[in-house]
């Protein structure tokens, strides 16, 4: 019996401890209870909701903007478009003046050659004229209508004897007549006689003549 007695007493301190240690541990421990959030926590939550709610808000004014910018796009493309349309019309339109002044630039360079010969030109008949005006002999004093129908055969007769010089060959005239129309009555002023002469050489040895005698004749007459 004393085996039976130690044996029922031996098993039943463990359980007692199990026991003790269990309810040592709920003490230490106790089971976690459903508490109410604290101030902190609810305010963060609301914080994050309303930064939430900006950063969407944000968000939808960013996307209205890019909407306008976009319908923005379209309009300066458009516009762009059209621009470009008005160019190539405008180009269009600008080729037949360029094409016309080509032209007349072309036409200008013509006429500047044309206007160096034209001043050649001119300068060629002013030499000539004044060559063929070296050759005129002005004779005054001759009466009126003394030349009869054939003035040069006159005059080639006549100065010869009248400057007392031999011309070898003959005088010779190129045109010969009298300045005005013919005077009726001899008895006025006579119109002067002007002659241009062939040769340039008998036209000095007259010229050198009536400087060198004076008037001929009566007195009247003179080159």
């Amino acid at each position: 019996m004393p085996r039976g007695k130690t044996a029922s007493k031996t098993p039943g301190k463990p359980a007692r401890q199990l026991l003790f240690s269990e309810a040592l541990h709920q003490q230490k421990h106790p089971p976690a209870e459903d508490l109410p959030p604290s101030p902190r926590t609810s305010m963060a939550h609301d914080t994050q909701g309303v930064t939430v709610d900006r950063i969407l808000q944000e968000i939808s004014a960013v996307s209205r903007k890019l909407e306008g910018m976009d319908s923005a796009m379209v309009a300066l493309t458009t516009e762009t478009r059209s621009m470009r349309l008005d160019i190539a019309c405008f180009q269009s339109q600008m080729s037949g003046p360029d094409q016309r002044v080509a032209t007349v630039e072309t036409q200008v360079a013509s006429w500047t050659d044309r206007d160096q010969e034209l001043l050649h030109l001119c300068s060629k008949l002013i030499d000539l004229e004044d060559r063929s005006r070296r050759n005129n002999v002005r004779l005054f004093g001759f009466t009126e209508g003394i030349e009869g129908a054939d003035i040069f055969s006159y005059l080639r007769e006549t100065l010869p004897k009248l400057t007392d010089i031999t011309f070898d060959p003959p005088l010779e005239f190129q045109r010969a007549h009298r300045l005005g129309p013919k005077r009726q009555d001899r008895n006025g002023r006579p119109h002067t006689i002007t002659v241009c002469m062939l040769s340039h050489m008998q036209t000095r040895q007259l010229l050198q003549a009536a400087r060198m005698q004076g008037p001929f004749g009566s007195g009247t007459m003179q080159i």
